[in-house]
This record gives C-alpha cells, structure tokens and sequence, in this order.
C-alpha cells in the first residue's frame, strides 16, 4: 500500500475499504483519523456507509476546531483528539469492532500475543481500558492511560479496540494482527488448551527477521520469470483476500532453475504486492537492493534437496494454526480430499525452519508435502505454485471442518 503520494483522506478511504472488506467493520461502525503535518485531523463521517465510502466524505477538522467537509466529523472525535494531545509520536488513530476481538473486550481480556511469536512482535504489548461511554471524553481519558504507556493496542471493554501508530499503515498492520491472534486463540480452545511461546521465541524471530546474504545485479529478467513473479503475485494477494495471510505474514516461493528461485519480500503489505517486489536469489545470493524473507535459507536447502518440488508456501491461517498452537492432531485422513491432497502431515518443532533449516528440510524427504511448524505456521510443498496453494487451501479448509466437528462430536 503506497500512502507517501496520497491525500489523507484518501488514506483513510483505502484502509477503510479494506477493514470492511475483510468483515472488520460494519456499515455503521469504526471510525480512522489521520493528523498531518499541519496539525489538522483528517477523520470519517458520521452515519456515512462505511462500505461506500469516498475522499470526499472525509472531514478534516481545523488546530483551531472549524470542521471542513460535506458532513459531521465522527462521534469519537473526542478520544481520537485526546490521544493526539497526549501522544505527540501518533499521527493515525484506527477504531473498530471486529468480532474476534469484540468477544475479547466482552470477556475483559487481551488475546496472547505469544501464541505465534512473529505476531507479538507486530502488535507490541496490548493493554485494556475501562468500559466508558462512546463519545466521552472519558473514554478519551482511558484509552491515554494505557497508551501514555506506549502501547498502540488497546482493547476497549465491552467495546472493540483502537490502534494507533506513526503512520496509519503501521495502525492498520497492528489492528489486523491483534485480530488473527483473537481469531486464533478462539479456534484453539475450541480443540484445546493453547500454549504460547516464550521470550526465547520472540528473540529468535527479532534476531532472524533479515537474513544475511550477499548480492547480486541481475542483468536480465526472461519471460519465465516474468510469468512466476505475476503468479506469484496473483496467488499471494488471492491469500490475503482468502485471509489465508495478513499484510505483513506469508512466503511464497518458486523455482526458477537448478540454482535460482524467486522468493516473496520482507516488509511488504501482501495484498498490494506487486511483481517487481519478488526478490530472485540465484546461486545463495539475493537481488540487489532486496530483502528477501526471513526464511530464505530454508527455501534455498529444500530446493536443494528436493529437485520434484519447484514451489514453496509458509503461511499461518487462523483455522489450521489452532492446531500448531494446542497438542491437538490434525488429522489429514478426515476427508478422501484431504488425504488426497495432503498425504501425511508432518509436525515439526517452533523455529527449526530458522535455526536448523537442512533438518527442517528432511521432514520433507518421505513424499510428506505438508508440514505444521508449532507455533509458527504450516508449509506446504508441490511441483507447481497452484499445487503449493492447493494445499494451503486445503489444510485451512480442513482444519475449519474439523474445528466445527469437534462442537458436534467430542471426538474430533
């Protein structure tokens, strides 16, 4: 998402558009600010669709209080103002009610951020506020209590939750974490007890979210891999909007030859991702001026090891992450499809990917094309980048039946 050269209402319209889009809001509900450089507040309409929503309805709100726009600015002005005044380094202000994340406000709560260690570090520490009224300045008042803290997360109780950041991306990027975490930690105790990871985990994603390699210019790009860097990019923005992924989560990958395969970036928002943003990593060195993901040595040792598979995808879907986070089995026999699909489904300890990448890569050595990394996400091997996906598709699928069975028949 390129916010730099665009208006700030039209900021608020694309992510506002997005959180519908997603179920993360109502027409009625939620509301987004933006304070630019001037100091003005750029906020959504009250009682304006939120599923129609357009630059021009956006309502800018004056340092000396005069409203500019065609409609009245959002009732919760007055917490969106309060934060501003009180947090001088927040430039954006995101409110919505999401229905993961409402049932955790409803039950005074805050979803564990450490089931999936990568997604902890995203959201930061998650703090709560208080029931007050919508509107108030009292609502105001307990949201700055936890984020005069320096926490961009708060759930608000019997509300919803407001996220805040230095850009209205990184607002967006928390809000949306916090609310897979919720939907995770929901589907787990459907099956079982979860179980988080500890500092050890969230060291190990800090101190290996760049991997180290050296560079290369590329002097051509054929039409091969002009035809993978589109499908790639084509099957990764089909993720997002399947919620497969989130903006900041999921690694595609795909052969290109005996020593060379293009691989997703690190840091790019995956539902705008484009095909010039795939980093090609050609005899262990990375494309110039790229940043390739994390898990790249892995990537690199599977293709290495395995000359049948010619596509990889790391992802961490809610449904099939409930499995990777309690010591429940995922049973791939459960269907003929899956079993079909699938085969066996292996389990392989938190981090290995990362710390032992040629052990992680033997899991795959048996004609198991499917692996649940604890605590982390499910791989998924094939000859092709539709098979890769297929798989991903299937064991998110199965692993939603199987959630729904087990409310049926303890069994399961």
């Amino acid at each position: 998402m390129y916010f730099e050269s665009m208006h700030p209402a039209d900021r608020i319209v694309k992510v506002m558009e997005r959180i519908y889009g997603c179920g993360m809001t109502t027409t009625s509900g939620g509301n987004i600010s933006i304070k630019d450089d001037s100091g003005d507040v750029w906020i959504t309409p009250a009682g304006v669709d939120k599923g129609s929503l357009a630059g021009r309805d956006i309502v800018c709100v004056r340092k000396d209080g005069t409203v500019v726009g065609n409609h009245r600015p959002s009732s919760e002005l007055p917490f969106h103002s309060y934060i501003y005044e009180q947090r001088p380094d927040v430039k954006a202000v995101l409110h919505a009610h999401p229905p993961a994340l409402v049932a955790f406000s409803i039950a005074g709560r805050v979803p564990d951020t450490t089931l999936v260690p990568n997604m902890g570090i995203v959201c930061g520490e998650v703090g709560i506020a208080g029931f007050a009224p919508s509107g108030s300045r009292e609502l105001g008042e307990k949201i700055v209590q936890v984020m005069g803290k320096g926490i961009n997360a708060v759930i608000l109780e019997n509300h919803g939750i407001v996220a805040a950041g230095e850009d209205l991306f990184k607002a967006f990027v928390v809000f949306e974490t916090l609310e897979f975490c919720a939907r995770l930690e929901i589907n787990a105790n459907r099956i079982g007890t979860p179980a988080g990871q500890s500092q050890y985990g969230m060291e190990l994603f800090k101190h290996n979210r760049y991997a180290e390699m050296g560079e290369f210019y590329p002097e051509n790009c054929d039409g091969e891999e002009m035809r993978a860097r589109h499908e790639m990019c084509k099957l990764v923005r089909r993720a997002y909007n399947q919620k497969l992924l989130t903006s900041t989560q999921g690694t595609f990958s795909c052969r290109l030859g005996s020593n060379s395969f293009l691989i997703t970036p690190c840091g790019k928002d995956r539902k705008d991702i484009e095909p010039e943003d795939m980093v090609r990593i050609e005899n262990g060195l990375k494309e110039k001026g790229k940043i390739p993901d994390s898990a790249v040595e892995f990537h690199r040792i599977m293709y290495e090891k395995h000359p049948h598979i010619n596509s990889i995808i790391m992802a961490s879907p809610p449904n099939i992450m409930a499995f990777a986070v309690t010591k429940k089995a995922f049973d791939s026999k459960a269907t003929p499809e899956s079993h079909i699909v699938l085969g066996n489904v292996g389990r392989l300890p938190f981090g290995l990917e990362l710390t032992h990448p040629e052990r992680a890569a033997q899991a795959f050595e048996k004609g198991n094309p499917v692996a649940i990394i604890e605590n982390d996400c499910i791989i998924a091997a094939a000859d092709s980048l539709t098979g890769a996906y297929d798989r991903l598709e299937v064991a998110e699928f199965t692993a939603k039946a199987l959630i729904a069975a087990a409310s049926l028949d303890e069994s399961y």
